[in-house]
């Protein structure tokens, strides 16, 4: 277990305002002028769902908000602290949400640079003696003033392997979130059983991070209204009966082990783009007519029902032509 070293609390005191300091604070124009707004918004946009995470990241914004008031006004409160934990399953949004709490943070003033640097333990952890602490350093140089984002964070820890690495990463990163803490913000993330397990073991993170966010996996519906989202973005489109299948798709799929939420959805409508211009290719060859508009942007129900999630055996696609799928898609 790691030695988690503390310090006596310092009690902090409200100083007494300049004479000529403001009396009071306009809370709604502080918000008007820091832009966070608009950020809340897209973050609204952009995620569908998630009620929960972002009811919480909106609490964070609001007391980030009251700091910069309190300040304002000659109150001191410290500096806070803001590393997080995302938890949840693949695709559920942690790394876009990471990126708007990025740009809230920066608009607030909490950090300098709105930047985020996204890791994984190959960026952190060396494979020979001395190659660590240069690797784990080079990404705080880059991550500081910002926000640094690691993904699956308890890969770092593997208390199996002793000859691993990973242990000295996590002192250089204890040390810099708790030393540097007011210019650079830290985001673990990965699923919510193994960065438990990841925090009785290192209780050093624990005690640093300040905010737990659980991002919980998407509904049948909501996955449906974000592939009606992606096929807009992407000029793609279903009819009726291409809707149904792909209904029958989420039902099927959510039943089927490594299936990772928007990403998962993303892969099925690359695969059913590929069957579809395989099926137009094939028409043309065929002597069929010109490709207009509507076919080159229709998903049929036959691109969607290729897919060998509807095969009992999960193997081959039930129609001829269809290429083979891996179990994720």
């Amino acid at each position: 277990m790691n030695a988690v070293i503390t310090e006596p609390l310092q009690h902090t005191h409200a100083r007494q305002p300049a004479p000529d300091a403001p009396q009071q604070v306009d809370l709604l124009a502080l918000f008007r002028e820091s832009g966070i707004a608009g950020v809340l918004d897209e973050l609204d946009h952009d995620l569908v769902g998630l009620v929960p995470v972002k009811t919480r990241i909106r609490e964070i914004a609001a007391q980030l908000l009251v700091g910069r008031a309190r300040e304002a006004l000659g109150i001191e409160s410290g500096a806070p602290t803001l590393h997080m934990c995302f938890s949840g399953n693949p695709g559920t949004g942690k790394t876009t949400v990471a990126m708007r709490m990025a740009d809230v943070l920066f608009r607030l003033g909490y950090i300098r640079r709105n930047h985020l640097v996204s890791v994984t333990r190959d960026d952190l952890v060396g494979q020979y003696i001395g190659h660590t602490a240069p690797k784990t350093r080079e990404v705080l140089k880059r991550a500081m003033g910002g926000v640094l984002f690691i993904d699956e964070a308890y890969y770092l820890y593997r208390p199996e392997n002793e000859r691993d690495y990973g242990q000295e990463s996590i002192e250089i990163l204890l040390q810099t979130m708790e030393n540097q803490r007011d210019d650079l913000v830290v985001i673990l993330a990965g699923y919510a059983s193994k960065m438990d397990t990841f925090f009785r073991s290192n209780p050093g993170f624990r005690s640093r991070i300040a905010h737990h966010l659980s991002f919980p996996d998407y509904a049948a519906d909501e996955l449906l209204f974000i592939a009606e989202r992606m096929l807009e973005t992407m000029h793609y489109r279903f009819d009726a009966d291409a809707r149904r299948a792909f209904e029958d798709y989420l039902a099927r799929r959510l039943r089927q082990p490594n299936f990772a939420n928007a990403r998962s959805v993303r892969n099925a409508l690359d695969r059913a783009r590929l069957r579809q211009a395989n099926r137009l290719f094939a028409d043309a060859l065929g002597g069929g007519a010109s490709a207009d508009p509507a076919a080159l942007t229709l998903l049929s129900a036959a691109d969607i029902r290729a897919s060998s999630v509807f095969s009992e055996s999960g193997g081959a696609a039930t129609q001829a032509g269809a290429a083979t799928e891996f179990p994720t898609s």
